[in-house]
């Protein structure tokens, strides 16, 4: 039901903009995050956007060069990623959810998932 796309491969400064796109639900009546799994390592938050005030937040080590976005008329969430780094190499993935649970910055905050998408950035 959510299907991300735009990942792939750059170098370092480079940048990228990944899409999450829903079939079979509004998202913007959503909460919306993106998060990333990197190999050997848990998943986790990069960045959300709430539904309301569309307020926007981030994990510390991408503020200043990630942008999460939403365009209603497309039903896509953004996440434009510049300034990229070898560390940010992960698979990243969109997820959705109708309520505001616990702190919407882990994965069990949300029920729907996208497929997940691959960054690679190199040095």
């Amino acid at each position: 039901q959510l299907q991300a796309s735009g990942g792939g491969s750059v170098q370092a400064g480079g940048s990228l903009r990944l899409s999450c796109a829903a079939s079979k639900r509004t998202l913007s009546t959503y909460h919306v995050g993106w998060f990333r799994q990197a190999p050997g390592k848990e998943r986790e938050f990069v960045a959300r956007l709430i539904i309301v005030g569309e307020m926007a937040d981030y994990t510390e080590s991408v503020k200043g060069r990630f942008t999460i976005s939403r365009n209603s008329a497309k039903n896509t969430v953004y996440l434009q990623m510049n300034s990229l780094k070898p560390e940010d190499t992960a698979v990243y993935y969109c997820a959705a959810s109708r309520y505001y649970r616990g702190s919407l910055s882990t994965p069990r905050d949300f029920d729907s998932w996208g497929q997940g998408t691959l960054v690679t950035v190199s040095s």
